[in-house]
């Protein structure tokens, strides 16, 4: 009886919980619940009601912001991936090339370095399975190399030296994902930093390079954010905070909840407060980038140069649900410390609009001419010395750069969009390792590359291969920039990624501009005279 009476107990308090939830919920709740319900129990064929939810939440989320977003269990991990700082792999970077996985690099310290791979190698088979010729997708490529740590993956390796096909078995560990693409002296005084993205490992490698940097002789600094579209919120400011004085404004958030709102100032314990900066930004800025850079622009620690950014002002929440699937659910807005909010505009399930805002940019002359950008002066804002600045969408910068187009023809966009120039690199670097491994530094490696006009005749008579005639008209418009492409790719697949960024930057225009700046003494903005300063900010 006891036991009755407990069962029973249990059962009602059960049932009134239930029952009130119910009741609680809103009609669009409840309505959903009976949908599903009478197409699990009535339908005429049997479905599966999870399928059926797992294809509805995408476009759920879709009627909110653009940034609202479903993550499905099986993408999760390499959603993660990107952003934790490591995975668990081989350690190669590789290249598909005529149907063939080809490795392109071998991470220093890794898996496969440790076993002997080399770039150049052609991955034939993977755990005896033929992958060569076989059109494998490469992110099912990639499924195959990734796996945990500890677990070893047998590789069937075709390589130019070799008479016989080569076997390693490589024992997969964790391999690091970079924040960093280049950090190196681009004149005898500048440190140049290319972060591409905010993750977990974002400060260490940034403090650490700021620091290589300095011991080489840095005092000035260019911090190149440009293609970056953001990251996690507290690596931007752990970065802002390098540079700012104590009890500086670095970013606001407020949310629908007044409880969670938050102001975050430096603590003064940056090593860098004294550096001169420039910060480069460009329509592909976004987030954490626009975050670092507001903060620098507002507080007029630093010169912005480029173009507009992005316009994202919204910050995300990850959600593991129980499947292991995750919903990115937008949970407030970020201020810049003028007060902005730099967010663009949009409509709750109007997505496509909001991502042709860039090809409407593109198409009202904005990438090109900063006259043509229309500020709101309603959101007009002032920086810590009073200079005027605009929320609504985006960090404009204080110099403009415009796109540089010079070169661009439709032969350009013709091997462009067939990937020629990244093909024929790879194949010149593939036949030439032996000659360019004698190399002593990038001069020397330089000197070794045929010169432009000879590059040029043999990257043309490779596209005619591949299809794409020989325009001379347009080869010549395109010249310089193909040529200079060319050599950047081939540094980039002989010697890493960073040299890509050395040899590109030397013709780079908004580069070049940023060391203009330095050289003129404007890495910090003027102040604007008192006369013209608000007396309380617009704000």
């Amino acid at each position: 009886m006891p036991i009755v009476i407990a069962l029973s107990l249990i059962g009602g308090i059960w049932i009134g919980i239930t029952f009130s939830n119910y009741h609680a919920a809103g009609s669009g709740e409840k309505k959903l619940a009976e949908i599903l319900a009478l197409i699990k129990n009535d339908y005429v064929d049997e479905v599966d009601v999870d399928s059926l939810v797992e294809s509805t939440l995408p476009n759920l989320l879709s009627n909110l912001d653009p940034h609202s977003n479903y993550i499905p269990a099986e993408d999760l991990q390499a959603v993660n991936d990107d952003l934790d700082g490591s995975f668990s792999g081989i350690g190669i970077s590789f290249t598909m090339l005529t149907d063939t996985v080809i490795v392109n690099e071998v991470i220093a310290g890794g898996p496969s370095e440790k076993m002997g791979l080399m770039p150049g190698d052609r991955i034939m088979t993977i755990n005896d399975s033929l992958v060569a010729g076989q059109n494998i997708p490469n992110t099912d490529i990639v499924k195959m190399l990734k796996g945990e740590k500890g677990t070893k993956v047998k590789l069937g390796i075709k390589r130019n030296s070799a008479k016989k096909m080569l076997t390693f078995d490589v024992t997969r560990g964790d391999i690091p994902v970079n924040s960093i693409d280049a950090s190196y002296m681009i004149t005898p005084e500048t440190g140049y930093i290319k972060v591409n993205k905010f993750g977990r490992t974002t400060r260490d490698e940034f403090l650490t390079d700021l620091v290589k940097l300095k011991g080489k002789g840095a005092t000035r600094y260019i911090v190149d954010l440009r293609g970056n579209g953001g990251g996690f919120l507290e690596m931007a400011i752990y970065m802002a905070n390098e540079f700012l004085p104590a009890n500086s404004p670095i970013v606001f958030t407020r949310g629908r909840k007044p409880m969670e709102d938050s102001q975050v100032f430096s603590d003064g314990s940056g090593s860098f407060q004294d550096a001169q900066l420039i910060v480069l930004l460009d329509e592909y800025s976004a987030s954490a980038s626009e975050i670092f850079a507001g903060a620098m622009q507002d507080n007029d620690r630093a010169l912005i140069v480029g173009r507009r950014s992005f316009g994202k002002g919204l910050v995300q929440r990850q959600t593991t649900l129980p499947d292991s699937s995750a919903i990115r659910l937008t949970v407030q807005r970020y201020f810049t410390p003028s007060g902005r909010c730099i967010q663009k505009d949009y409509k709750p399930g109007k997505r496509n609009a909001y991502e042709l805002d860039i090809i409407n940019r593109y198409e009202h002359g904005e990438f090109y001419n900063p006259d043509s950008i229309k500020f709101n002066e309603e959101l007009q804002y002032r920086t810590l010395n009073g200079r005027p600045v605009y929320g609504g969408g985006g960090i404009m910068p204080d110099v403009f750069v415009p796109n540089d187009t010079s070169g661009i023809t439709k032969y350009y966009y013709d091997v462009v969009n067939a990937g020629l120039l990244q093909k024929f690199a790879f194949e010149y670097t593939d036949k030439n390792r032996a000659a360019f491994s004698q190399a002593k530094n990038l001069s020397d490696f330089m000197a070794k590359i045929p010169d432009d006009d000879e590059l040029l005749q043999m990257f043309v008579a490779y596209a005619v291969q591949k299809g794409i005639p020989a325009r001379w008209y347009y080869i010549n418009i395109s010249r310089n920039l193909i040529v200079k492409t060319l050599k950047a790719l081939i540094a980039s697949d002989i010697l890493g990624r960073e040299y890509f960024y050395q040899v590109a930057n030397v013709n780079d225009p908004t580069v070049k501009r940023a060391i203009a700046e330095l050289d003129a003494g404007h890495a910090i903005p003027p102040i604007t005279p008192a006369d013209e300063q608000p007396s309380t900010p617009s704000n």
